[in-house]
């Protein structure tokens, strides 16, 4: 049988066929029969907004690759900068072609003095990191006078550089203002991870130790790029205006900086510092269960209805790190939490299984990091699954200016009321 949908509209009669192609059809068939016809879909839950050759995600299967490859063979050969040209590229560099893009990463880590001096000291003493990293984003834009020559691919080429190395100098800048420390410039010597451990840490002597200098790029990789999220649309509905790709990746991280996107490993820190002790965990999980207010942080997906294929790699990340650094206290609490869990009926028949938020956020805090700095991490390596979003973007002929319809509910047409009449 062929792979098509039939339509009709019982008003008129009208019928119309259009294929299935990779499970979707053109949204154009109910133009066809309506114009003035529209589809309600809150969420952009069953509406597929572009077509895309990044990242496959299949939710069912618990799978997920970049440009083909496996997220788990990509997190245990790779590194954040190969994936980064790999995402961006849609090949996996060749040894010549690796070396260059690593140094040119490396040599334009750099911020203008200005950035540092003049716009970054205007922040509150006790700004929150990820709103200076947003403000400090769009910012950098106004360094860069060719920044709005998007068509041109050296210009585009040159700005997607600047942002992929910079962001981990930014990102630091940010957490060492917050706390009143000094700046620490980046060091071009050191590996992309390392460099962003060695600004952020730095205080004298400071000797990376490459067990959290791996962890740290795993960290990256996993967090590359996740197909059609809330950050990647918005970086794709702000660049259809054709915004520079500053402006543009400062929303997509505005829309991170929300707490139901980018601060889920934050929210499972806390649930776990609540709980305590594994001896209060089947309480907590009879309230959960009960829907008298506590939530399981942690678990579950919109997308993954099996497992997340990013939690078990960074499940074994998590041990990685806790022999350089000691166990967190909260993994007990966390193994027990995803033991219990995974045994209940309840949570197995609704297909919650931890995420990659579930372990991540203990790493970081094992890391040193304040919750603070939480989404900040997460938007350091997502920059390059934004850019690599936003450069499909302005190749792809069928994309226009980002402008979804409207389902009207408001007051028919009436007549101003004078005041005294009011």
């Amino acid at each position: 049988m062929p792979d098509t949908i039939t339509i009709t509209d019982d008003r008129t009669g009208k019928t119309i066929t259009v294929p299935i192609e990779g499970g979707v059809f053109p949204a154009a068939a109910v133009r066809e029969l309506d114009p003035s016809l529209f589809i309600y879909d809150p969420a952009y839950m069953q509406t597929a907004a572009c077509k895309s050759a990044i990242t496959y995600l299949d939710g069912d299967a618990g799978i997920l690759r970049y440009r083909g490859y496996p997220i788990e063979q990509l997190a245990e050969k790779s590194t954040y900068l190969e994936v980064a040209y790999l995402l961006l590229n849609g090949e996996l560099p060749n040894p010549a072609q690796l070396a260059k893009w690593n140094d040119d990463v490396i040599h334009h880590t750099f911020i203008h003095e200005n950035m540092r001096k003049r716009f970054v000291d205007g922040f509150h003493y006790d700004a929150h990191p990820m709103g200076m990293l947003v403000s400090s984003m769009a910012a950098l834009g106004t360094f860069y006078n060719d920044a709005k020559e998007i068509h041109d691919k050296d210009s585009r080429d040159k700005q997607i550089l600047r942002l992929i190395a910079k962001m981990p100098t930014l990102a630091a800048m940010c957490y060492r203002f917050s706390v009143g420390l000094p700046f620490v410039y980046p060091n071009n010597s050191l590996s992309f991870p390392g460099n962003f451990l060695n600004m952020m840490w730095r205080i004298g002597d400071y000797e990376i130790d490459p067990r959290l200098e791996r962890a740290m790029d795993v960290l990256f990789i996993l967090h590359a790029d996740h197909e059609q999220n809330c950050g990647t649309t918005a970086m794709r509905v702000v660049g259809s205006s054709q915004a520079d790709p500053y402006s543009s990746a400062a929303a997509a991280a505005s829309a991170l900086y929300g707490p139901l996107h980018g601060g889920a490993n934050e929210a499972v820190v806390r649930m776990l510092a609540d709980i305590g002790h594994i001896d209060n965990v089947p309480a907590f999980i009879d309230e959960v269960k009960s829907g008298k207010g506590s939530r399981l942080m942690g678990f579950g997906h919109r997308v993954y209805k099996n497992f997340d294929p990013r939690a078990t790699i960074i499940k074994k990340t998590a041990y990685d790190v806790f022999e350089v650094t000691g166990k967190n206290p909260l993994l007990d609490i966390a193994l027990k939490l995803e033991e219990t869990a995974l045994n209940d009926p309840y949570f197995v028949d609704r297909k919650l299984y931890p995420n990659v938020d579930f372990y991540s956020g203990l790493i970081y805090q094992a890391l040193g990091f304040p919750v603070a700095m939480f989404t900040v991490l997460f938007a350091i390596p997502r920059t390059v699954g934004w850019l690599s979003h936003w450069q499909e973007l302005l190749g792809d002929k069928e994309q226009k200016i980002s402008r979804p319809r409207q389902w009207y509910t408001g007051e028919a047409a009436r007549d101003y009321v004078p005041m005294p009449q009011r």
